[in-house]
């Protein structure tokens, strides 16, 4: 099973839903950079569940333990091993999911896979295991600050079922996304975005919806041509995550309905610097950055966990029917976001770490 992501900053996440914990080891973290476990936190902050009114009330402080390569307040280019504790489990709920396959989870796959798999709360396939890849990615941040101090990743729920934001990705803060539980930098959209969410878990059902991304200030030349572009591995990052369903950068799909003439982006000299006057391109050229703004979108489905009865087989191959119980979101998008962001960091922080190593840059 594949649980490692990335080349010369390298992480292995472990640890299961309902199991004693969860946690990562991040193997190639250059030495002498900055990290705390208050920043690690903040980030875990950011994804944990019992937040707010519309997330899964799973009680969850998902703190996090640091247990190797740093030493006062600095990384020492060895191993880095974080631990974070599984506290509220309730294995009990998935009594009757241990011997049906719950649609459109991953039960039956596992299954399939293996021939055994987690009863409890799917296991590796819950978001849960998703909190390594946030510690990680703290880390990640870390580095990243050192080597490209003006360097942003912003990310923010786009749309949300029918109901879509209006966010200008050229200036939102993280201050207005953070400012709202949905965690969208339209507060009129954030406002219907609640209601609809409430909406939908009256009615024991889910939605899903879009989360975009920018990264600014990147800086031109990283990515690897061919199969390494760095397009390919964002995309490989995000739809990694659970639930994600669909992934597109700059003009994306609508960039089907253009013609060359309208989607190329030319160039220009602007402070001496190599720019474009659009940025369709989504800011990578051939698979590198070209040094405009990073912009994609993820696309997440709805919750697989609805709380109507719904078809499904026995492990054993009986027809049946199975209705969802414990405690679920009814909208994943609101804690997708730093799971987006954090995912994006990795992705960058590797590639500045390559991009060192091969060029000097």
């Amino acid at each position: 099973m594949s649980s490692s992501f990335g080349h010369a900053f390298r992480i292995h996440t472990f640890g299961e839903s309902h199991g004693g914990g969860v946690g990562v080891v991040i193997d190639g973290c250059p030495p002498q950079v900055p990290v705390t476990v208050k920043e690690i936190q903040r980030e875990l902050d950011r994804r944990r569940p019992g937040q707010s009114e519309i997330v899964t009330p799973r009680n969850e402080a998902d703190a996090a333990t640091i247990l190797s390569g740093v030493q006062d307040g600095h990384t020492l280019g060895t191993p880095i091993a974080i631990t974070v504790a599984n506290k509220d489990q309730r294995p009990g709920s998935y009594d009757e999911m241990a011997l049906k396959y719950r649609p459109s989870h991953a039960d039956y796959t596992y299954d399939a896979k293996y021939g055994v798999r987690a009863l409890s709360g799917g296991g590796r396939a819950s978001a849960r295991e998703t909190i390594g890849r946030v510690a990680a990615a703290a880390v990640a941040r870390k580095v990243i600050a050192t080597l490209v101090p003006d360097l942003e990743i912003l990310a923010w729920v786009k749309a949300i079922h029918d109901i879509e934001a209006d966010v200008d990705p050229s200036t939102v803060t993280s201050e207005q996304i953070e400012s709202n539980i949905v965690r969208t930098g339209d507060p009129a959209a954030a406002e219907r975005m609640i209601e609809r969410i409430k909406e939908v878990r009256s009615d024991g059902n889910s939605i899903g919806g879009v989360v975009e991304c920018v990264i600014r200030h990147c800086p031109p030349g990283l990515g690897e041509p061919v199969f390494d572009k760095l397009e390919a591995e964002l995309a490989h990052a995000m739809m990694s995550l659970p639930a994600t369903k669909g992934f597109e950068i700059g003009s994306g799909f609508a960039g089907t309905r253009m013609t060359g003439r309208e989607h190329n982006d030319p160039f220009r000299m602007v402070d001496g610097r190599v720019r474009t006057t659009s940025n369709r391109s989504g800011g990578i050229q051939g698979g590198i950055s070209n040094g405009e703004a990073i912009i994609f979108r993820v696309g997440f489905k709805p919750t697989a966990t609805i709380m109507t009865s719904q078809e499904t087989v026995t492990a054993s191959g009986e027809d049946t029917e199975l209705k969802g119980k414990g405690r679920h979101d009814a909208c994943v998008l609101p804690r997708a976001v730093p799971m987006v962001d954090n995912m994006a960091a990795l992705v960058i922080c590797d590639h500045l770490l390559r991009q060192r190593a091969q060029c000097g840059g």
